[in-house]
């Protein structure tokens, strides 16, 4: 068994994800529409680094399936308790946060395997 179908098997919870948004050079943050993902989310406290280089606090570390965006927003829940609005811009909901930085690993001796873990 293989890293990916172990940790696919561990991911039986369900997250809301916005891929990175769009900026239109005033401020307003476009998003793609959102998708739901597997994944395992534990609320831990890590210092991480982000994507450039800057130590923050992480609240909670997530294992996914399939690889996610740096900056883009994740929620643990459904699109199912989402209005319209809050599907649309991310920001707007209390417990959709920020990914400060996603991480792929690949598997011993193999060059299609990964561990994926997003960070938030």
């Amino acid at each position: 068994m293989g890293m990916e179908s172990f940790i696919a098997r561990l991911c039986v919870q369900t997250a809301v994800y916005w891929g990175t948004p769009t900026e239109d050079g005033y401020g307003i943050k476009t998003f793609v529409d959102p998708v739901e993902i597997d994944c395992r989310w534990e609320d831990t406290l890590e210092v991480i680094s982000d994507a450039k280089g800057n130590e923050v606090v992480s609240g909670s570390a997530i294992y996914v399936t399939q690889d996610v965006d740096e900056q883009g927003y994740l929620y643990l829940g459904t699109l199912d308790d989402l209005n319209s609005g809050e599907e649309a811009d991310p920001t707007t909901i209390e417990k959709a946060y920020e990914i400060k930085r996603f991480e792929k690993i690949p598997a011993l001796r193999r060059t299609d395997d990964f561990l994926r873990k997003v960070y938030l």
